[in-house]
């Protein structure tokens, strides 16, 4: 046997007790002639002491051992000399005195150390083998485990069945840019990296399942982000002959029981609700925030005949007047009123009026265009108070809110309002838009996705080509202002489904080519059903209270979609294209 004991399991009542461990070095140090060496392996440390008067040859091995040399230890386990116990270790009351120390395996010297803090991420990454060793990182890895075993055991015991789909699969339009595969076997033609399972999860239910999850590898060829990458991983279910709130308390339950297991945290259900709406009305956001209020109050009738004209030329052309009060924050630096003034016209806003309020008085450039009645309904509906900073937001409804949803989270950081990680504030945003109008391609796209269903009684809308008051039967779940799932009832006829498809504009013959499995599938007796999926990194990222998403996946590529430790993407050799029927071109 390598080892009897992990170092993590001794204790007091093992003293007396001859042991064998294995693990890394992770620290060694010299008390003049008795080497000490902290023995870790993933279950923890025991303190290890080579005595030349008890092994000499053991003690005069230790003396060359380095940090990170794998090694394997025979010795007694003994109390610590009084006074030098230490209560940081659950092993700290008790030593291996060793007796036999056997090298497994030396280590070259490190390119960084483990125990200290490595700000360049990307040496990390190229390094992640060792990276993985720090403890933090292997508490995430444990974390991410226990997540995925608490899923399995609840939704098994609420009937659902774990099958996997395919990742290699046909393009089709669904949102993010895919991956694409080029086929050795059908030249000239590609597969796609599966974007999320949602089609194959729908055939499983016209195919009887039920009641259908997964651990989902997906794929999306986006550029990266703090809190996104190139390979994600979701928790995707789909059950049959359900409505919208039995997925909304199957979900609740399942949350509770990952936070009970994985914080020890008790989540209150119901989650409260807000529909779209209501949410971007009140928080400038589909995914707001609630540890902190800050909400954007709507001015538009108090403003309806302002002499402002930047109040009154929105308001003339259908727009709304928006504003909120960053309490306490008159003080404000020139440079912070720079940087709003940049993150609203960078949001759609043309600039961004503000009134500060000092020493009794409103301070602004459109303090003069006031009257007295519009003041009094500003100081009443605000709340209005010495030292307040009033942003105002003037133009389109969803512009407005935009830019003050994101106006209202920069200013929680700059006023340094409490947002408490402890603080879980679930939220479910409902009834979203079921379609978005893309100026830029003049069409329109799908909020979600093309397979999401219309709420009944908007279907005529849809038939008559009012999109844009179409409400989808949609609904994202959002946890301290970050969305961590999202799903909706799904069309199951499929002559809505065609309908559907040709308001995104997708004609009949694209239908056919693009989505012939699913409408023929439509034709069988597809029962009605829905689901969501959960998004684990992201998931992951606020149970374990970290800002990068990178730290709880093993393997991920850096901010910059490369993979440091593999080198890839990389090139190929010109057999494997000539194989693929491929020829890379320079570009131009």
């Amino acid at each position: 046997m390598y080892r009897t004991h992990t170092c993590n399991e001794l204790r007091s009542s093992d003293i007396g007790r001859h042991v064998t461990l294995a693990g890394w070095v992770a620290s060694r140090r010299d008390h003049g002639g008795v080497i000490f060496i902290d023995l870790r392996d993933r279950e923890g440390r025991t303190q290890v002491v080579f005595r030349p008067e008890l092994s000499a040859g053991a003690a005069e091995a230790a003396h060359a051992l380095h940090d990170e040399d794998v090694v394997q230890i025979r010795g007694e386990v003994a109390e610590r000399i009084p006074g030098t116990a230490n209560p940081k270790l659950d092993t700290g009351e008790i030593e291996v005195v060793a007796s036999e120390l056997i090298i497994l395996n030396r280590s070259a010297p490190l390119p960084f150390q483990l125990d200290a803090n490595v700000t360049n991420e990307d040496l990390r990454l190229t390094y992640r083998y060792l990276d993985l060793r720090r403890p933090p990182m292997l508490q995430n890895l444990r974390t991410r485990h226990t997540l995925n075993r608490v899923t399995r055991d609840y939704l098994d015991r609420y009937g659902f069945i774990e099958v996997e789909t395919p990742i290699l699969s046909k393009s089709t339009p669904e949102g993010a840019r895919e991956f694409l595969v080029p086929s050795r076997l059908y030249p000239g033609q590609f597969y796609a990296l599966s974007q999320s399972p949602q089609q194959f999860k729908q055939l499983l239910m016209v195919g009887g399942i039920e009641r259908y999850y997964q651990i989902a590898k997906c794929f999306r060829d986006e550029d990266p982000r703090a809190d996104r990458i190139t390979e994600l991983t979701q928790i995707d279910l789909e059950a049959s002959f359900i409505e919208r709130e039995d997925i909304i308390r199957l979900v609740e339950g399942l949350l509770a029981e990952i936070f009970r297991a994985t914080r020890g945290a008790e989540v209150a259900t119901p989650f409260p609700r807000l529909t779209y709406r209501e949410a971007m009305d009140r928080f400038g956001s589909d995914k707001p925030d609630m540890r902190f209020g800050v909400e954007l109050v709507d001015f538009s009738e108090a403003f309806r005949e302002s002499q402002f004209k930047v109040f009154r030329g929105a308001l003339d052309q259908g727009g709304v007047v928006k504003a909120i009060n960053a309490k306490g924050f008159a003080g404000i630096t020139a440079g912070q009123v720079e940087e709003l003034t940049n993150l609203a016209k960078s949001s759609g806003a043309r600039g961004l009026a503000f009134i500060k309020v000092e020493n009794g008085e409103w301070k602004s450039p459109i303090v003069k265009f006031l009257g007295e009645p519009e003041k009094a309904t500003l100081r009443e509906r605000l709340a209005i108070e010495e030292g307040d900073l009033i942003l105002f937001g003037a133009g389109q409804w969803e512009t407005v809110c935009t830019v003050l949803g994101r106006i209202r989270s920069r200013v929680a950081d700059l006023c340094g309002l409490e947002r408490d990680p402890s603080d879980l504030k679930f939220l479910w945003v409902l009834d979203f838009p079921l379609m978005a109008y893309d100026a830029a391609e003049n069409k329109w796209n799908a909020m979600h996705h093309p397979f999401t269903r219309p709420k009944t009684e908007d279907i005529p809308l849809l038939e008559r080509g009012e999109y844009d008051k179409v409400r989808a039967e949609a609904y994202d779940v959002v946890l301290n202002g970050v969305e961590i799932g999202g799903g909706s009832i799904r069309i199951h006829e499929g002559d809505l489904q065609t309908k559907q498809f040709a308001a995104l504009g997708i004609p009949p013959e694209a239908q056919q080519k693009l989505f012939r499995h699913l409408l023929e599938a439509f034709r069988y007796g597809a029962p009605p059903h829905g689901g969501i999926a959960l998004g684990i990194d992201r998931l992951l990222m606020l149970i374990t209270d970290t800002p990068n998403i990178r730290d709880v996946i093993a393997f991920p590529k850096n901010s910059r979609g490369f993979d440091l430790l593999m080198e890839a993407p990389s090139a190929v050799s010109d057999r494997q294209l000539r194989e693929l029927h491929l020829q890379i071109r320079k570009r131009q």
